[in-house]
């Protein structure tokens, strides 16, 4: 743990100028924070604020990745290259500096991501911490199905090691260059298209009120 931390240390300070670099073209070229703040859930699944360059505008609803049917419209031109290149994810580095995240783990999810954090509990998955990148991560991020990310992460959790840990790394570099499973691009099936009408018909409700 020590390691991960001082690492995390050197990588910010030589990553210090890259970072004020990001920061300022995202406060330039759209309105908003330059960071995205939000609440998310870690190890044995504890809420923690977790940090990202913002990529999306103001106007994008806060809702679950997956539950976006046109994702691309809300992500600002820089954001759209900071998302495919991973550059977003860099200020985690003050996460794993805080004793929040490691560098490999299970994605740390916000409540909109509710199914796969209860799906962690039961098998285990949210019993380390959690990391920028992880299991999940390189086999189809965000064109995976709840499942597939809950399972993922249970087997990541019951199989932990540092070998493992270098061979993800290694994996998710090629990922991040191959720029794989950046948007989900696989059609809603009827299950879920479903759930999104009907929480399109709950609000349309309450918005009537």
């Amino acid at each position: 743990m020590l390691a991960i931390y001082l690492l995390a240390i050197f990588l910010f300070i030589i990553l210090l100028l890259p970072l004020v670099i990001i920061a300022l073209i995202v406060k330039l070229t759209s309105k908003g924070p330059i960071l995205f703040i939000q609440e998310r859930y870690g190890r044995n699944s504890r809420p923690f604020k977790l940090y990202k360059f913002r990529s999306m505008t103001d106007s994008a609803p806060q809702i679950a990745n997956s539950k976006f049917t046109d994702i691309q419209n809300y992500i600002t031109p820089f954001g759209m290259f900071i998302r495919k290149t991973s550059l977003d994810e860099l200020p985690q580095l003050w996460n794993i500096i805080k004793g929040d995240m490691s560098f490999i783990g299970p994605r740390p999810l916000a409540i909109t991501d509710i199914k796969v954090i209860k799906l962690r509990k039961q098998n285990g998955g949210d019993s380390v911490l959690p990391g920028i990148s992880g299991l999940a991560q390189v086999n189809g991020r965000n064109k995976l199905t709840d499942l597939d990310k809950a399972s993922y992460d249970g087997k990541y959790a019951a199989n932990i090691s540092f070998h493992v840990d270098v061979l993800l790394t290694i994996e998710t570099v090629f990922s991040v260059l191959k720029r794989d499973g950046v948007f989900k691009d696989t059609p809603i099936d009827e299950t879920n298209k479903i759930e999104l009408e009907r929480e399109q018909e709950s609000i349309d409700v309450s918005s009537k009120g």
